[in-house]
């Protein structure tokens, strides 16, 4: 076996893995911390992509696209969650999958309205748009690397926020106890509003970077929003250290399957979370 064309593979299924992460670690947080079935979490990536897709048209560059996208998918987030999500809190789950699914309907209604369905292209920013050579022949794109790095640090940030902040902790107890997080005096509904704004701005901002890398297209949000919550079961509900490690997991498991076993590719997802569910049903870092 080339170790050049297995180093590629690996490169490959370490920045899907990150940026699958950067998608999950929002759906983590909304599913296992707030308890909320969020079947839209997708179509939050899709509009990432596609509003990263206009304002590059625009600004004629990708990071001032997202400069000017991360502040609208926030507010965007924390509206969604005030005007909608707050009223599902203390009803069925059957309610949260309703309307959610409803909420993929309208964005991908909208989606055609304003983008249209045919696949569009983002240009790689010029200073990331060289390669790295790694042979006389084959080199490795110098974005990719630059996208894995990135969701790295977000990964390494969003678990020492949870950790060892004032915040990371409200957000732990309010997923342990939240009558008593109420009884203390904590605004749950507003912490609850603002850990629904960080996962949709996480899953929009993964939509932004992966929009140069797999293109910009109708229904992107579905696709990854399965696998997306495949990561959030292998880690355990509400553990963004599972989702980390969940993550890297599907993402080697998936590109070794497409190099390898291109027939099997789509079953070796499942069959990874299977046999991590066999050894243990509620997750790495999920609480029985």
């Amino acid at each position: 076996m080339d170790p050049i064309f297995l180093l590629i593979q690996v490169l490959n299924g370490v920045q899907y893995g990150l940026l699958l992460f950067l998608i999950a670690s929002g759906l983590t947080l909304v599913f296992g911390i707030m308890g909320v079935i969020n079947l839209a979490h997708g179509s939050f990536y899709m509009l990432g992509a596609y509003v990263a897709l206009s304002f590059t048209q625009y600004t004629g560059n990708l990071f001032l696209a997202v400069l000017l996208g991360l502040p609208l998918a926030v507010v965007v987030g924390y509206l969604f969650e005030r005007l909608l999500i707050v009223h599902l809190y203390d009803r069925d789950h059957l309610y949260q999958v309703l309307l959610t699914f409803g909420v993929i309907l309208i964005v991908n209604e909208v989606q055609s309205l304003v983008w249209g369905n045919d696949p569009h292209g983002v240009p790689v920013p010029a200073l990331l748009s060289a390669s790295v050579p790694l042979t006389d022949t084959l080199s490795y794109p110098v974005y990719r690397l630059f996208v894995a790095g990135l969701c790295l640090l977000l990964a390494v940030a969003l678990m020492l926020v949870i950790q060892r902040t004032r915040l990371g902790m409200m957000i732990r107890a309010g997923q342990s106890n939240r009558e008593m997080v109420a009884a203390l005096g904590i605004n749950v509904k507003q912490l609850y509003a603002i850990v629904f704004a960080a996962g949709f701005t996480l899953a929009a901002l993964a939509g932004m970077f992966a929009a140069p890398i797999e293109s910009v297209y109708p229904g992107m949000g579905e696709k990854v929003l399965i696998v997306s919550f495949v990561v959030v079961v292998i880690g355990g509900l509400g553990s963004v250290k599972g989702a980390f490690l969940g993550a890297l997991l599907i993402g080697l498991a998936t590109v070794f399957g497409q190099a390898f076993l291109p027939a099997l590719a789509s079953v070796m997802v499942y069959a990874v979370m299977a046999a991590i569910l066999l050894w243990r049903p509620s997750g790495l870092f999920g609480r029985a």
